[in-house]
């Protein structure tokens, strides 16, 4: 496998304008022989399917769910990052570079991180122009408000709504080319393979989700944005829909997928309350503005309200280990803090399997402070929601929050054109790893997929494109097709052939028990082992005893379920893999064996590096290759907090 990752020469703050100047250009009257692929249509893919369009260019953009509209972005709540400095409180893009690589614990490309602070001041006036209602202040200008791993307020939003706001504005510009008629909006297909000719990206296959129609699409150049993995845990804040397979599958067709033991834990979210739950609910980072987060200082206290517990008896345990941060510390501090203190007994909230799985997180001092009235004017939709799930007033007692699994930063391999190692594979967003390291900051998932599909894609794609023959694109006859066509077909029909007994939500329940336990918030090698061999038998399983009802061709919502657990299954081993084999601990990837502290500890010297892992075979365990980090203005520290 072969990663060049293209990074420009020069300064680094120089890297990409140089780079923009010197990309070739399509000129208009040839764009339009041009097709355009893109898969999936939340913030990144919206964004891209729109410019893409706005340029000339014929595009047709594909998502399973019923409309754009429900793509999984609605659900970022708490804000978008920007370098703006309207709070003249010493930000800076350098500033935003500088905290986005230390809250990726020093594992992500210095020269793509660069390049994202520097574009996040467009995408905020991208966004005002399209009418988003972003929250202002007195005096007019966007109000901005604080997020974990940063001492400055670069955070816009609005309300708790954020990610909804953004996705109506990337939404808005892709309905107006849907009207024009440069984009053809295909909803309720998914894409189950990629297709190559000659080595490049050509096509994809989908399924019509409603009829059960299996086709082929050919393209000049395919843009993949399809998310993340979160659901490979069950359990996660992602929509039930959220899956692996675009991705999986086109790395089956060679894509390299990169880090995938990264994922994100995050330390705001309402905690499990029993075995029939499906899905977990997100209450937004920026809580932690003016929530405080304790629990009892002694074990007997826990069972108590919280309004019996006296201040002298609570432990603010984030106050007190990351005083210069405190309830600001990044998510997977956050989140392992919360973890730690919950083992110790020391958790609050109802008995889940013998434990108290939660900490509270109070607003009291805020109310006593700001006023009810204010906190309701900055959170109130969250407060709202709160109450709906829990029936308890966060106004009157503390909210209860655990950590939960809810972004990944691993994914397919991009070089710094956000191309993969497939020629004409390109990937936006969260679907790629390019941009967060080991852990996301708070607020840079929304930043990311806008950059991506307004202001990067547009330019490198194009660059791609210059260099493929107008009109060249293969027709759907080719053998290339058909034979991808045909490879589909046989995975649906073995899948409906098996008829066990075992449904795949229950093998989705037991894949997501054992990457939970073993490859979840702390990792070890003996666990880690285990987890390997228990999917490899969980699979075995799966081939053997899943059924499937319904049929191929028409609504089948257990087939699609099916074929989504199938393709978890073989990441969930490449996943606990790579975790493996990363010996040592940074960021969300937390190995009981590299610690200092209770602190995660890394090494340098051996893994400063992506790991990226190649598909060798059904049944057969992927091969790792490495693409070094080269830091060339940041100094490489342990990362603190305190």
């Amino acid at each position: 496998m072969k990663l060049d990752s293209k990074i420009p020469a020069g300064p680094l703050a120089d890297k990409w304008n140089n780079h923009k100047a010197k990309l070739r250009l399509v000129n208009p009257a040839n764009r339009r022989k041009y097709h355009i692929i893109v898969v999936g249509s939340g913030l990144a893919g919206s964004a891209a399917a729109a410019s893409f369009a706005e340029m000339g260019y014929e595009v047709s953009c594909f998502c399973y769910q019923d409309s754009p509209r429900r793509a999984h972005s609605i659900a970022a709540q708490g804000g978008i990052n920007a370098a703006k400095n309207y709070q003249n409180d010493g930000d800076s893009v350098r500033r935003l570079f500088q905290d986005t690589i230390k809250g990726g614990d020093y594992r992500a490309r210095e020269a793509n991180v660069y390049r994202l602070a520097q574009v996040s001041a467009n995408i905020i006036d991208q966004c005002v122009a399209q009418g988003v209602p972003f929250a202002r202040e007195y005096g007019g200008l966007l109000a901005n408000r604080s997020f974990g791993g940063a001492q400055v307020s670069r955070t816009f939003y609005a309300r708790g709504q954020t990610g909804q706001q953004l996705l109506i504005g990337a939404y808005s510009a892709l309905s107006r080319q849907i009207g024009l008629g440069t984009v053809k909006m295909y909803t309720r297909h998914e894409m189950l393979d990629l297709v190559l000719v000659d080595g490049k990206a050509k096509g994809i296959v989908t399924r019509d989700l409603v009829t059960g129609a299996v086709e082929s699409w050919s393209a000049d150049v395919v843009v993949v944005c399809t998310g993340g993995y979160g659901n490979v845990f069950y359990l996660s804040t992602n929509a039930q829909g959220c899956n692996v397979t675009a991705t999986f599958r086109a790395h089956r067709r060679g894509a390299g997928f990169a880090n995938p033991c990264y994922t994100q834990i995050h330390p705001t979210c309402i905690p499990v309350h029993g075995e029939d739950q499906s899905k977990l609910t997100l209450m937004s980072e920026s809580l932690r503005n003016d929530g405080r987060v304790w629990v009892p200082k002694n074990a007997a206290d826990c069972a108590k309200p919280a309004a019996d517990i006296p201040e002298e008896a609570r432990d603010y345990f984030l106050e007190r280990k990351y005083p210069s941060y405190g309830n600001l510390a990044p998510r997977d501090i956050a989140s392992r803090a919360a973890k730690e203190v919950c083992d110790e007994g020391r958790g609050v909230g109802q008995l889940v399997d013998g434990k108290r799985l939660g900490v509270y997180l109070d607003f009291s001092a805020a109310i006593k402070r700001l006023g009810e009235g204010e906190i309701r004017a900055r959170y109130g939709n969250l407060f709202d929601m709160y109450e709906n799930i829990t029936g308890e007033n966060a106004y009157k007692q503390p909210m209860r929050i655990f950590p939960a699994v809810h972004y990944t930063m691993g994914g397919l391999w991009v070089d710094y054109n956000l191309q993969s190692n497939i020629p004409g594979l390109f990937v936006g967003g969260e679907a790629n790893f390019s941009d967060h390291g080991a852990n996301r900051l708070g607020a840079s998932a929304l930043m990311q997929g806008l950059a991506d599909g307004y202001f990067v894609l547009p330019y490198t794609v194009t660059d791609y494109l210059a260099g493929e023959k107008p009109g060249s694109r293969p027709s759907k006859d080719a053998p290339e097709f058909k034979a991808a066509l045909q490879d589909v077909n046989d995975r649906v029909a073995r899948l409906l052939s098996i008829n066990g007994t075992k449904s795949p939500r229950h093998y989705h329940k037991a894949l997501g028990k054992i990457t939970w336990e073993k490859c979840g918030m702390a990792r070890d090698k003996a666990g880690l082992e285990g987890a390997i061999r228990d999917l490899q038998a969980l699979r075995d399983d799966f081939w053997k005893n899943v059924k499937v009802v319904g049929s191929g061709d028409a609504l089948a919502p257990e087939l699609e379920r099916a074929g989504r657990v199938a393709d978890f299954l073989d990441f969930g081993i490449m996943m606990c893999l790579d975790a493996l084999t990363r010996e040592e601990s940074c960021g969300g990837h937390f190995r009981t064996e590299h610690q200092d502290a209770g602190e995660a500890k890394r090494d340098d010297a051996q893994f400063a590096h992506a790991a990226v892992w190649a598909w060798t075979g059904d049944r057969q365990l992927p091969v790792r290759h490495v693409e070094p980090l080269v830091y060339e203005e940041t100094q490489l520290s342990t990362r603190s907090y305190k």
